[in-house]
C-alpha cells in the first residue's frame, strides 16, 4: 500500500507548456504516472506529447477525471493556481513552485481550510510511491518499490540522500514526501506521520527536519504519544549561525528557539532514533528497521 498517491492517481499538470512543466511531465509519464491533462490558459486544444491541454482545471477535471494537480506555475500566479485546483474539486495538490509570497500562501491556507483537499508544498520536490506514481521532480532511479519504510522531509535534496542510502541498504519505500521548507505550507509532518501509522505496509518512518520553526518538536510529541512504529530522524543545520536564513525561508533560528541541538534533544526524548551523521544514515536504518 501507500499514502496519498498510487497507480490510480490521475494527474493534471498546471503550467504543462512551460519549460519546467514539459520536462518534468515527461519524467513523470516515463515513470508510469497517469498524467491525463495539462492546463495553460489560452492554449486549450493543444497537446503535449498526446496529453490534452485545457484552459482551466475545471475543464480538465470534467473531461478527464483528474483528481490530483501538479503545479509548475510561476510564483506570482501559483497561489491562484492552487486555489483554482481546490475550486475544481481536486483532492491532492502538489505545488512545486518556489518563491510564492508568504501573504499569498496565507490566503491559500484560509481558502482551502476545511475543504476535502490536501496541499503538498509549495517549494517542495513532491511525492512518489515507488513503482506506482511519481508526482514531482525527484530522481526516480534512487527509489526502491515495495516498502516497508515511509519517508517525510522538509528538504528536497536531503530527501534524495536518505532515500538513496535506504535503497543502497536494500530497504524499499512505501511513499516518500517532500513537504517543503517554507514557513506557510500545506501538509505537515504530523499529517504524514499519522497516515504512515495507519498504513499497514509501512513498518517504520524516516523524518528529515531542519532548523527553524517548531514542526519537528510538534512531530516529536505526536510520535511519543500516537505512534507505534519506529522513527529515525535527522536535523539539518547543526552548524547554522543564529539569525541567518539558511536555504529555506522557514530555516531561520530565532534566539534560542529552532536550533538543531534543541530539536535533536526533543526528538531523542520522544524515543526517536536520531542520526547526527548523515553519512551513516543508511547503516542506522538497516540496524533499526531490520
Amino acid at each position: 500500500m501507500a499514502i496519498f498517491v498510487n497507480k490510480d492517481t490521475r494527474v493534471v499538470v498546471q503550467g504543462i507548456t512551460g519549460k519546467e512543466g514539459q520536462f518534468h511531465t515527461r519524467q513523470c509519464v516515463a515513470y508510469g504516472t497517469q498524467v491525463v491533462a495539462g492546463v495553460t490558459p489560452g492554449k486549450a486544444g493543444q497537446d503535449m506529447d498526446g496529453i490534452p491541454v485545457f484552459n482551466t482545471v475545471l475543464d480538465a477535471v470534467q473531461k478527464t477525471g483528474a483528481d490530483c494537480s501538479l503545479i509548475f506555475v510561476p510564483p506570482a500566479f501559483a497561489a491562484d493556481a492552487i486555489m483554482e485546483s481546490a475550486d475544481a474539486g481536486i483532492r491532492l495538490i502538489v505545488a512545486i513552485t518556489e518563491g510564492i509570497p508568504v501573504l499569498d500562501m496565507m490566503k491559500v491556507k484560509n481558502t482551502i481550510e476545511g475543504r476535502p483537499v490536501r496541499l503538498i508544498g509549495p517549494n517542495c520536490p513532491g511525492i512518489i510511491t515507488p513503482g506506482e506514481a511519481k508526482i514531482g521532480i525527484m530522481p526516480a532511479p534512487i527509489h526502491k518499490p515495495g516498502g516497508p519504510i515511509g519517508v517525510v522531509s522538509r528538504s528536497g535534496t536531503l530527501t534524495y540522500e536518505v532515500v538513496h542510502q535506504l535503497t543502497n541498504q536494500g530497504i524499499g519505500q512505501t511513499t516518500c514526501i517532500g513537504i517543503g521548507g517554507d514557513p506557510v505550507n500545506g501538509t505537515n509532518f504530523v499529517d504524514c506521520l499519522a497516515a504512515f501509522e495507519k498504513d499497514p505496509a509501512t513498518r517504520g518512518v524516516v523524518m528529515v527536519g531542519e532548523i527553524g520553526g517548531s514542526a519537528e518538536e510538534t512531530a516529536a510529541e505526536f510520535i511519543k504519544t500516537q505512534m507505534t512504529k519506529p522513527v529515525i530522524g535527522f536535523i539539518a543545520g547543526l552548524t547554522a549561525p543564529p539569525g541567518r536564513r539558511m536555504g529555506h525561508a522557514g530555516a531561520i533560528i530565532s534566539g534560542g528557539s529552532g536550533t538543531a541541538q534543541a530539536k535533536i534533544a526533543v526528538m531523542k526524548a520522544a524515543g526517536i532514533h536520531v542520526c547526527e551523521n548523515l553519512g551513516t544514515f543508511g547503516e542506522l536504518c538497516k540496524k533499526v528497521f531490520s
